[in-house]
Formats: structure tokens, C-alpha cells, sequence
């Protein structure tokens, strides 16, 4: 299809051939007007339209471009609504701007060593692919005390009310944590988990953002895994993965020695400590406050 374009090339070059045509005859031979020869596009001066459109959006930062036309209308602007709109999306106003979500400010504190069980948890995800290319994501719970991994959970999805499954999952074999740390992610700061520590009394620390050196625990963790796991196989399917992290959650558990725990297992290193602690005659306070369900579940583990 001949466009207006080649059109008028063909009038140029009838009026430059030898026999010097007028513009009315090369017209009339190109099959176009001699006015639309003729025609020059005039420059678009859109900096009056320009301005309104950016008055508007300071203003109000969710505006669509109807609100944006029929205001402009009301202040006695004629501007065509075509118009408009073709300077409306050149903005890239009609692109839908994601605001940023202030997080509060994040009080730093020192990364404690806690003296027994369930006293803090840490809490992370971590993400890799299979061999066909489909992502998935990796949720990790360790107790900070014996470094012992409470929970690895796989899938290709897994939001805030998965994260609170798994949780209900480890409390009910170990008992609920006083604390539990994590970074900022959006499963962590939902409302699900707001709601969660709000019903079981469960205080929820968050680190500051791009300080992932205040969940060292849980990173160090992480990284072990990455080397000796997702990183050492390709998988074929989420079963694989699953069945693997187990295996390999059991030997972090029960086999690898820590440096940090006087080259023992988390499960040694707790039943050591169990082990301590029963030879001690507590007070009658301190009898009071022990926990049954803690206390069983490290004698259950240590049998293990």
C-alpha cells in the first residue's frame, strides 16, 4: 500500500524529471492533491497542556485522565479531549505509578546470644529455579539459641498465611517463641503476621533494611545452604526439592558439627544443655515457669 509518504516522493520526482512538470500535473499523475503536497506539519506545542497535566499530579498523584480532562474543561481550557490524551500518555501519566511503602523506622539492637530455647527465632526466605526455568522459594526457620532448623518449606508460592501455617506447625511441637526476627519482606509486615503475634503475645523484630548482618544467624544458615544444596544440584521438580532439603535439615540437625556450639549438633548441643540444667534443683519459681511443651520436645528430639 502506497502511503503519503512514497506519494510525495513520486510527485518530486516528477517535478525534477526533464520535462518539468507543474505541481497540478504531477499531482493529478501521483493520484494525490496538490494541497496535500502542499502540506507541512506545523511543530506541536504541547507546553500549555503540559503544564496542567503536571499541576494536576502534584496535586493529586492518583488521578486519572477523565478527571484530568473534564477539570481542565471546567477552568475554561478548550483542549481537545485527543489531545490530551496523546500528551497524557507521552507523560506516561496513564502508566499506573506504584508509590513507595514507607516502612517505620527500624530501632537497631545488638544480635544477642539468647541462654535457652525458644527465647528468638529467625525467620528468611531464599529463592533458586529448576531446571526448566520455573522459580521457587525457600522458607527457613531456625532457633537462634542451638542454630537448630525448626522448619524448611518449599513451592512456588509462599505468602504471609503459609508463613503463618508453618509457624502454627513449630508451635505446636515446641511451643511458642518470645521473639522472632526477620527482614522487611512483604509476607513478614503483612497484616496476617501482625495479627498472628498479636493473638499468640509474640513480639516480632524487624532489622533495618539493606542490614541483612543484623539476622546473622539465619544468613549463616543460608549460605550453607546455598553452597552444599541449591547450588550442588539441579532439580527436576518441587518433590525433589523437598525431599532433598529434608535430608538435608536432618544432617544439619543431627550430624554437622557448628564451631559456634563447641563442634556439636544442634540436637547435642540442646540435650546437653536439657541434660545440665535437670541436674540443678530449680527453686520454686523457677518451677513454676518451666514450660512442659519446651522441655519434653528437647528430651523428645534428643531420643531422636
Amino acid at each position: 500500500m502506497v502511503g503519503p509518504a512514497d506519494q510525495r516522493e513520486t510527485v518530486q520526482d516528477l517535478l525534477t524529471d526533464a520535462d518539468r512538470l507543474s505541481i497540478s500535473r504531477a499531482c493529478a499523475i501521483a493520484g494525490i492533491s496538490p494541497s496535500t503536497y502542499r502540506y507541512r506539519p506545523k511543530p506541536k506545542d504541547d507546553r500549555i497542556v503540559e503544564q496542567h497535566l503536571n499541576v494536576l499530579v502534584q496535586k493529586h498523584p492518583n488521578i486519572g485522565f477523565w478527571s484530568c480532562y473534564y477539570r481542565i474543561r471546567n477552568k475554561g481550557e478548550r483542549i481537545n479531549h485527543k489531545r490530551l490524551y496523546r500528551v497524557y500518555t507521552d507523560m506516561s501519566l496513564n502508566i499506573r505509578r506504584r508509590p513507595k511503602k514507607r516502612l517505620p523506622e527500624r530501632i537497631r539492637q545488638p544480635l544477642s546470644v539468647p541462654d535457652a530455647i525458644n527465647q528468638c527465632w529467625s525467620i528468611d526466605f531464599m529463592s533458586d529455579s529448576l531446571r526448566d526455568g520455573r522459580k521457587f522459594r525457600v522458607l527457613n526457620i531456625i532457633d537462634d539459641y542451638n542454630r537448630e532448623s525448626l522448619a524448611i518449606e518449599v513451592d512456588t508460592s509462599l505468602p504471609a498465611p503459609r508463613v503463618q501455617r508453618v509457624l502454627d506447625g513449630i508451635v505446636r511441637q515446641r511451643g511458642l517463641p518470645g521473639n522472632i526476627r526477620s527482614d522487611n519482606g512483604p509476607e513478614f509486615i503483612s497484616r496476617v503476621m501482625e495479627d498472628w503475634c498479636e493473638t499468640n503475645k509474640v513480639s516480632w523484630h524487624y532489622i533495618e533494611p539493606g542490614r541483612p548482618m543484623q539476622n546473622a544467624y539465619i544468613e549463616r544458615k543460608n549460605g550453607s545452604m546455598r553452597r552444599e544444596l541449591l547450588n550442588a544440584y539441579c532439580f527436576d521438580s518441587l518433590k525433589e526439592v523437598r525431599e532433598l532439603c529434608q535430608q538435608w535439615r536432618w544432617d544439619y540437625n543431627h550430624e554437622r558439627p557448628h564451631k559456634s556450639l563447641g563442634y556439636l549438633s544442634p540436637v547435642l548441643y540442646a540435650n546437653k544443655h536439657v541434660l545440665i540444667s535437670d541436674k540443678k534443683e530449680p527453686t520454686q519459681n523457677e518451677a513454676l515457669s518451666i514450660d512442659p511443651r519446651r522441655h519434653g520436645s528437647l528430651k523428645a528430639a534428643a531420643a531422636v
